[in-house]
């Protein structure tokens, strides 16, 4: 259990958040939100006492043990993966040391001998013999495999490392658990992993995440971090955002009767607890939203950008054509004799276990790269706009916002390109800021208006929620759900695929999977499943 009392931090003039009184239980887990700079991550730090409050306290249930997922990707270089994970249990862990150091001396004493048995019988009611099996468990769990358990960190590569100090956090059960992001750098079955493992986890946890699925997955509450305020609500994300949403409706009708609001509020709160029957944990879930009082749902003070893709013509019959494409990058072979048609209203997603495969493969779509083999055809109708992985090259230029996006239109007046400014949140005198020293989340959203102003029917989009918070994913989420034109993306947001894509295109060395169902149905379909092992273990 946290108790929270009377949190204030304040950076200068800046106050991140004021006032806060709060109570986090076992058996919960809350997912935290909030604007890019909002606070989520120093609100963890403050949890964990890596940096001190303004004022306010932060206390832990009597004895209980706090663990949280370490950033620091090279701070257990010099350690084997195994003890890395073992370190997580810190009193565990400088129990078996002094054992260790004990057992190695060589004038062993009579206050040795009694010393040795305080630390075995202490070991043993920490479970410390199964310790290595339950850490390489763990490590299993998260796809280490056990040849790179005794392989000391510093020879592991990033996302191996990220799933080590995901174990580490995790290792030993503790009672309150913190996590920053813990989805990155995961494949989908290491996350559907993490999301069963939290949803049956019994103490106290806080996760950060901008994926949406995996929020609504293990997230009992939500702890919204809202202009300086830290508000608690029960229910996952989705039910979070569904009903402030729907709140700021009602506040905006001011003709609605008040019976009538408290009407179809009662009918949000009952639906949503139906749904929830499907959740992990559909017990305690739909237990706290049939104890909501419509008083708890209110709207939301963040703003949400303003996004809508307007095709200047509508594209014709023929879209795209893929024929007998290939390509290798330093010898090793990304895909070989790829060929698809898209049609009309599609909307595809290419996934592939490597990264590289599908950006090269839109790199060659929209002739940044050029295949080894093969032809491409788009269709005379066809205009497309494209969001790159890498958006470096578009901001190595002194310009300001208004005049960088300038370049990309026919209307260059300022009241014109400020239209779509205003529509991505820059406004005011911040439209001069110059590009060159732009968040990677504002650079995202610059990238969205030159894609708004091109008015394409095609868009072409690689990884677009990088960088993006939630606010700027789930609205870019709505406009391509509505977007009456054809996407091909890639993406790791599970909630964005699953919502866009009618057709998934996967790519592997050897051949490619060419599905039309949903992102859920692709994940649980044994006979493709079996198909793509085959495909990746050739």
């Amino acid at each position: 259990m946290i108790t929270v009392s009377n949190l204030e931090v304040q950076y200068g003039k800046r106050v991140l958040f004021k006032d806060v009184n709060l109570k986090f239980t076992p058996g919960n887990c809350y997912g935290v939100i909030g604007a890019n700079g909002a606070g989520k991550s120093t609100f963890l730090k403050v949890l964990s006492g890596e940096v001190s409050p303004t004022r306010g306290s932060v206390s832990f249930g009597p004895s209980e043990r706090l663990s949280v997922l370490q950033q620091d990707h090279f701070a257990y270089d010099q350690y084997t993966v195994l003890n890395t994970v073992l370190m997580g249990h810190q009193p565990l862990w400088q129990l078996m040391q002094e054992k260790e150091a004990l057992y190695a001396k060589t004038d062993f004493t009579d206050e040795d001998g009694i010393r040795a048995g305080e630390l075995e019988e202490q070991f043993a009611e920490m479970d410390g013999w199964n310790a290595e099996s339950d850490a390489a468990e763990l490590l299993s769990g998260l796809g280490i495999k056990e040849q790179l358990h005794y392989e000391l960190m510093g020879n592991l590569n990033p996302k191996e490392k990220v799933r080590v100090l995901l174990a580490q956090a995790l290792f030993g059960k503790p009672d309150n658990l913190l996590l920053d992001e813990p989805t990155n750098d995961l494949d989908v079955n290491t996350i559907m992993w993490l999301e069963n493992y939290l949803s049956n986890y019994e103490n106290t946890v806080l996760v950060v995440s901008h994926d949406r699925h995996f929020l609504d997955a293990v997230s009992t509450h939500i702890i919204d971090i809202d202009y300086s305020d830290i508000n608690l609500f029960a229910g996952n994300y989705s039910f979070w955002y569904e009903s402030s949403q729907l709140a700021a409706r009602q506040q905006a009708n001011q003709n609605k009767k008040a019976e009538e609001k408290r009407k179809e509020l009662l009918e949000f709160i009952q639906r949503f607890s139906a749904n929830v029957a499907k959740s992990k944990q559909t017990t305690s879930r739909k237990k706290m939203l049939e104890k909501l009082t419509i008083e708890e749902i209110k709207p939301s003070m963040r703003k949400y950008p303003g996004i809508i893709f307007q095709p200047e013509r509508e594209a014709g019959t023929k879209i795209l054509a893929v024929d007998g494409l290939s390509k290798s990058i330093g010898g090793e072979k990304l895909f070989d004799n790829l060929s698809f048609t898209i049609e009309k209203g599609e909307k595809v997603v290419f996934l592939s276990r490597e990264p590289r495969a599908v950006t090269a493969l839109l790199e060659i779509l929209t002739g940044n790269d050029r295949p080894d083999s093969g032809m491409i055809e788009w269709g005379v109708t066809i205009n497309y706009a494209y969001l790159p992985l890498n958006n470096a090259p578009f901001f190595n230029t002194d310009l300001n916002i208004v005049d960088w996006l300038a370049q990309f239109s026919t209307d260059t007046s300022e009241l014109y390109l400020r239209g779509y400014l205003g529509k991505m949140l820059f406004s005011g005198e911040e439209i001069y800021k110059k590009v060159s020293v732009l968040s990677g989340g504002e650079k995202m959203r610059c990238m969205i208006a030159r894609m708004m102003i091109q008015q394409a029917n095609t868009l072409v989009l690689d990884s677009p929620t990088n960088h993006l918070d939630l606010e700027s994913i789930q609205a870019f989420n709505n406009a391509l759900i509505s977007f009456k034109g054809n996407i091909l993306m890639t993406s790791h947001d599970h909630e964005f695929i699953n919502t866009v894509a009618d057709r998934i295109i996967e790519i592997t060395p050897r051949g490619m999977i060419d599905k039309y169902m949903s992102y859920d149905d692709y994940l649980f379909d044994e006979k493709v499943q079996q198909n793509l092992e085959r495909l990746y273990a050739q």
